[in-house]
């Protein structure tokens, strides 16, 4: 299965991060997660540090295009196969850059691609 990296996650059941975990999770999916403080959410426990994360293979961003600044090259060195943007993260200089990279971007929200068996 994909190992999805959601950044920016949060411990507020009212976030659409932490509904994606989850989500995911309860889809039997591997999540890793960052957000701006820990956090444990389910089984999926969080910090705010940039792990050396292996096997991401979908990167789901719940982070303002000018949060996601600090976070390029980290996102770039995990080398993963799709970066979803979901609603809220659009970014049009960041999916081109990443796009450079060989890397599929989706503008797309994660709750719906996994609902949807889309994802």
């Amino acid at each position: 299965m994909k190992k999805t990296l959601i950044l920016g996650a949060s411990e507020n059941t009212d976030r659409y991060s932490n509904k994606a975990i989850k989500l995911l999770r309860a889809h039997g999916y591997p999540v890793v997660a960052i957000g701006s403080r820990d956090g444990k959410i389910g089984d999926v426990s969080f910090s705010k540090e940039k792990e050396d994360f292996k096997d991401i293979d979908t990167v789901s961003l719940y982070l303002s295009p000018v949060r996601q600044k600090e976070y390029y090259e980290y996102i770039l060195s995990l080398h993963p196969v799709r970066i979803i943007f979901n609603p809220g993260a659009e970014n049009p200089e960041f999916k081109e850059l990443v796009e450079k990279q060989g890397i599929r971007t989706e503008e797309a929200c994660t709750l719906v691609l996994v609902n949807t068996n889309q994802f």
